[in-house]
């Protein structure tokens, strides 16, 4: 097995029909979020397919395709260390698997939503069982980065199906600011979730920043709340 052949076979999947409508729908133009990305056209189900069948490969040859230059490639790669977490054992091995997609992450690899969405809930696994997480949520919701961003809030998602609720909390804070819809977004999503495990906490944050978050971000923060209630947090936030 080898990076390569996996690239190879992604190839086999190439639809030069799709590779405009992918390009426009992942914002790859100038000035754009993913300005330069590029595409070889095959679908999400197909990359799946390849990581699975490719999910042994050694950390160094994931990191090639980390490295590739195609979109389907990197996404590919994040799928297979999903695999290699949750069949790892030994503590050790979890966090090599861990600090190795933080090497991605940092490098710009991990650089689009759904090569964020697809990995940090799986990585997030991980970082809930260790004793300190949040000194590196915060560093990453600091970060100049888009996307370190955003993996600093999904990562929390593993907390959240975990009955750790805090981090959520905290890092939406720091993040109530940012001035990226992909962040907004990212931020109302988990929240969203959080509320599914505790509504009043949800209502509490909501009581304290509403009238402050974008209102992206506070829309899909209460997607799941009675219809009612969602008109009156809209209401209310103007004031």
């Amino acid at each position: 097995m080898s990076a390569s052949l996996a690239l190879s076979e992604l190839k086999a999947f190439t639809k030069k029909g799709r590779l405009s409508d992918l390009a426009r729908f992942y914002k790859t133009g100038p000035g754009e979020y993913a300005e330069g990305d590029l595409f070889l056209g095959g679908t999400v189900p197909q990359t799946r397919s390849v990581a699975e069948k490719y999910q042994g490969l050694e950390l160094k040859e994931v990191e090639k395709l980390f490295c590739s230059p195609f979109h389907e490639a990197r996404l590919c790669a994040a799928i297979i260390l999903n695999h290699k977490l949750s069949k790892a054992k030994a503590p050790q091995d979890c966090k090599k698997i861990f600090d190795f997609y933080i090497k991605q992450l940092r490098a710009e690899r991990v650089n689009n939503w759904d090569i964020v969405d697809v990995s940090a809930p799986w990585m997030g696994v991980y970082l809930a069982e260790v004793e300190d997480p949040m000194q590196l949520l915060i560093k990453l919701s600091k970060s100049r980065s888009l996307w370190q961003r955003r993996v600093s809030m999904i990562l929390t998602f593993a907390m959240i199906r975990k009955g750790d609720l805090q981090p959520t909390i905290t890092i939406a804070k720091f993040l109530l600011k940012d001035d990226q819809d992909l962040i907004h977004k990212a931020v109302g999503w988990m929240l969203r979730e959080l509320g599914k495990r505790d509504i009043m906490l949800l209502r509490r944050f909501l009581k304290e920043h509403s009238h402050e978050m974008p209102r992206t971000m506070l829309r899909y923060s209460i997607e799941k709340l009675p219809e009612r209630e969602r008109k009156q947090w809209l209401l209310e936030s103007k004031s």
